[in-house]
């Protein structure tokens, strides 16, 4: 058991401080008054599955942060196992939540999920006190609730991330597993009520996830410092003196003999004169990364067939167009045991390319050692960005898609996936295609983007709007105060 320290220095008064976010803050103020003497003398554990890599790992140390800001002292502890099996098992869960995979969960899968949350049960115990509240966050460690409620009274919220809007047999297969331990939870939390399974029905609450603007990931850059960022991170040239030294820990790309090398060889991918094509996750199967790599050789195809003629400015556009394809070093998120492989077929499935288009596609490792470092990263590529892409194939919600938008970025989705269509609007903040795994369909949708700027700058200014108006971290925290007051 991991206990995780926040080192964010921002307060409230930094987000006041800013015309934009005033309002939100000062509300956020308001929200808490009530709440927080009523909550005197009890802290707020929130638990989950990993300190990096992923969204839950991504909006934790905002909330904390901001809890303790308005008087609500709160704590985060992250599971810990040497059990590698036990992040296999979790992974397959997730997975079956998500409708994929082999339905068979045995006793032995039980036992091991027990034991591990058991083993960390027994580390956190003793900084428990009666009257705290336990948030739990995602499958993972479900069952170190009741473990917990065995020793000492707290109150126990399940925060489900993850969920799929029609039922299969996958589907079925992990709620079964996962149902005798919702009874130790008073509460639940899902991001949108398709997710909700029977057996949490009537004590659940629907809270859609936010981002925060000042954090690292999403704060405001000026052009220098994306410029610097890149240069530091080895994703572009540093073709003069800079400020800062390199980052200790440099972006990788993939070189076509396989190996990886810091990502300005064997050239710079010119993220900061070509049109970028980006998609940033985890390398997840559901993340749809293939289908996206063959939807842009398909677009880099078409450029030069008999049947398409594009005006030059757009011929050009498309011709120079590289798609990036970003996510973590797989050995830096503890709990995605998959991680490798999907990085692995996926670099089999860019070598099998032309020369041509492989030069044009670029996969690129981010390193996990330094969160800031890594945030700081993410940002400058989002905003060197033409497009941001989140092609997932299933997406509770997608933080990289609200990410985006904050920045003005137009993002092309896809409809099938709940999160993401619960975010994007079609053709208002950007684009939404029918099926992820449709190659045709995303290179169409490619080049509809691509060569429509007006359009995209539209796109990107309504964009923000609704992130700021639905996705910011003000709406969260104010909806976690309602339950926290209504625990207390």
């Amino acid at each position: 058991m991991q206990i995780v320290e926040i080192e964010h220095p921002q307060t409230l008064d930094d987000y006041e401080a800013i015309a934009h976010l005033a309002a939100g803050a000062r509300q956020l103020r308001e929200d808490a008054a009530p709440v927080a003497p009523r909550m005197a003398g009890r802290t707020v554990w929130m638990v989950s599955s990993t300190a990096k890599g992923g969204g839950v790992a991504e909006m934790l140390p905002g909330l904390v942060r901001l809890l303790r800001d308005v008087g609500v002292a709160t704590r985060w502890a992250v599971i810990e196992t040497d059990r590698p099996e036990f992040f296999q098992l979790t992974k397959r869960i997730h997975n079956l939540i998500h409708g994929e995979g082999d339905p068979r969960l045995s006793g032995e899968d039980r036992d091991l999920f027990e034991a591990a949350n058991r083993d960390n049960a027994d580390r956190l115990a003793p900084f428990l006190n009666p009257g705290d509240v336990l948030i739990v966050h995602d499958p993972q460690p479900m069952p170190i609730a009741g473990l917990l409620r065995e020793r000492v009274e707290v109150h126990a919220v399940w925060r489900c991330h993850i969920g799929l809007d029609f039922e299969t047999s996958a589907t079925r297969a992990a709620w079964e597993f996962l149902e005798p331990y919702g009874a130790a939870y008073g509460r639940a939390v899902f991001s949108a009520p398709e997710y909700v399974p029977a057996f949490l029905e009537g004590r659940a609450s629907i809270i859609a996830p936010g981002i925060d603007p000042l954090s690292s990931k999403n704060r405001d850059m000026h052009v220098h410092e994306v410029v610097r960022v890149l240069a530091n991170s080895a994703l572009t040239p540093t073709t003069g003196p800079v400020l800062r030294p390199p980052f200790g820990h440099l972006a990788n790309r993939l070189q076509p003999d396989g190996t990886f090398r810091p990502a300005i060889w064997p050239e710079d991918i010119g993220l900061l004169v070509r049109p970028i094509l980006t998609q940033i996750s985890r390398w997840d199967r559901l993340k749809g990364f293939l289908p996206l790599l063959h939807a842009f050789a398909t677009m880099k195809r078409r450029i030069h067939s008999d049947d398409k003629r594009f005006a030059p400015l757009h011929q050009r556009r498309l011709e120079i167009a590289r798609l990036v394809l970003a996510g973590p070093e797989p050995e830096g998120v503890a709990d995605d045991p998959e991680a490798a492989g999907v990085l692995e077929d996926l670099k089999r499935a860019c070598l099998a390319l032309d020369h041509a288009t492989q030069a044009d596609i670029a996969i690129v490792t981010l390193p996990m050692r330094a969160p800031r470092e890594n945030a700081l990263m993410v940002n400058a590529l989002q905003r060197a960005s033409s497009i941001v892409v989140q092609n997932s194939l299933r997406e509770g919600f997608g933080l990289t898609v609200a990410e985006a938008m904050w920045k003005r970025i137009p993002v092309l989705s896809d409809s099938r996936a709940c999160g993401p269509r619960q975010q994007v609007r079609d053709g208002i903040d950007g684009r939404l295609v029918r099926d992820p795994e449709d190659t045709d369909e995303l290179a169409d949708a490619l080049v509809d983007v691509l060569t429509d700027s007006a359009r995209a700058d539209v796109w990107g200014h309504a964009a923000r709007r609704h992130v700021h108006d639905r996705f910011l971290v003000f709406n969260q925290l104010s909806a976690w105060l309602k339950v926290l007051e209504e625990l207390a």
